[in-house]
């Protein structure tokens, strides 16, 4: 292998630690480039590859601001965006195979940050000493593909125990990057991205099914914050040339504030990047606020119970309305094409009649303002049908048959 396996840590406390996993990639045959994050000084000049000074420079500061500076937070989001732009750099000039990084709370999640910043399929391995921390490890990997290596012990003194950690992790990124591996973009023409709820997964399979007889290869993402998040950053990165975006809650849930908060660039990357787009509609007409979030009112909606931690909560016409607004501004920025295909008997598997929040009539109230909203060019196709029968996935394949 021709590329480094790029090592991320603070030499000035993880300094021995560090040189003893560098020694044992370069046993396995591996070449490695060292960057070192520290934010202290007064360990004398750095021995890595990449210095502190070179980082700190990249990141618009220099070493005597980061040393100087009592605002940690400050610094630490400089020191992280210097560490992402020489790591982007040193990926697209074909250097680094791979990325490793060593530490605690602190360096966690500075270099989790970077390996995020690079694309999906370059391999990343984070060994940390805090990756059990209740609430850290999804911070760590946040919608990266970032396999996170909880050492149990602290990473302090080069004993037994911890070489048996090192060691384990070093095989594990040398058989990543010295694997063949498939590239991660498909075919020209040939990649969709697909996003699915389980109260939309009859659907969704169905679709997957169809257009994979099709040659596509569909790629699906499970729409509860992160799956999308995910989606719309490799859309950017020009994974895919088609979106079936079944499932874009999401939007409404950042609008609001809710749990399924998908981030403020949900249904975008597609419009921008010009590429073909489905619109659907299951779970818009429903909010997941956490139980610590819930406003007076809410105990008085109408809901449906997923399971005992999960409950939808059906949105007002008031919020619909608000919620259409936002769709309608988002897809009418998109430069390629849009169809919109929305079942009128129910948004999802939870829309069925005898429950509580099952409401077609009230549903209509999105569509319509959606229509008033979108500029001329967005068609919105009505299917007289639940989102989960046969009928309405065959809507989507053959809308998507007209556009990819």
């Amino acid at each position: 292998m021709d590329r480094s396996v790029l090592i991320i840590s603070t030499l000035d406390t993880k300094g021995e630690e560090t040189g003893y996993l560098k020694g044992k990639l370069e046993e396995l045959g591996l070449k490695t480039l060292l960057m070192d994050i520290s934010m202290r000084g007064g360990a004398g000049p750095s021995t890595a590859d990449i210095t502190p000074d070179q980082v700190a420079r990249a990141g618009g500061s220099s070493r005597e601001e980061i040393i100087s500076s009592r605002e940690r937070s400050k610094i630490t989001n400089l020191t992280i965006t210097g560490a992402s732009r020489l790591a982007n750099d040193l990926f697209s000039e074909g250097r680094i195979g791979g990325v490793m990084g060593v530490g605690g709370s602190t360096g966690s999640l500075m270099a989790t940050d970077v390996m995020r910043s690079l694309p999906f399929g370059v391999p990343k391995l984070m060994v940390s000493s805090t990756a059990a921390l209740p609430g850290l490890a999804t911070r760590y990997i946040g919608t990266g593909d970032i396999i996170l290596f909880h050492s149990v012990i602290e990473i302090s003194g080069v004993s037994d125990l911890l070489k048996n950690v090192m060691d384990r992790a070093a095989g594990a990124m040398a058989g990543m990057v010295q694997t063949p591996m498939t590239s991660p973009k498909a075919k020209e023409g040939k990649a969709i991205a697909l996003t699915m709820l389980g109260p939309c997964e009859k659907c969704a399979s169905s679709v997957r099914l169809a257009l994979e007889k099709d040659g596509y290869q569909v790629i699906g993402f499970s729409a509860a914050g992160i799956g999308d998040r995910a989606m719309e950053e490799m859309i950017s990165h020009g994974f895919f040339h088609g979106v079936i975006d079944l499932a874009p809650g999401g939007v409404g849930e950042h609008h609001f504030g809710f749990m399924r908060d998908a981030g403020p660039h949900r249904l975008e990357s597609a419009g921008k990047a010009g590429i073909p787009q489905i619109i659907s509609t299951c779970s818009v007409n429903h909010m997941t606020p956490a139980k610590t979030k819930y406003k007076p009112d809410y105990g008085t909606r109408r809901k449906y119970d997923l399971d005992k931690f999960r409950t939808w909560i059906r949105l007002s016409p008031d919020e619909l309305k608000e919620v259409a607004g936002v769709f309608a501004e988002k897809l009418n920025q998109a430069v390629g094409p849009v169809k919109v295909v929305v079942p009128q008997n129910g948004w999802s598997s939870v829309d069925f009649p005898g429950n509580a929040s099952y409401d077609p009539q009230e549903d209509t109230i999105f569509v319509q303002e959606l229509r008033d909203r979108l500029k001329p060019g967005i068609e919105i196709i009505e299917v007289p049908c639940n989102m989960e029968e046969p009928d309405f996935a065959q809507a989507i394949v053959k809308s998507a048959r007209s556009l990819f």
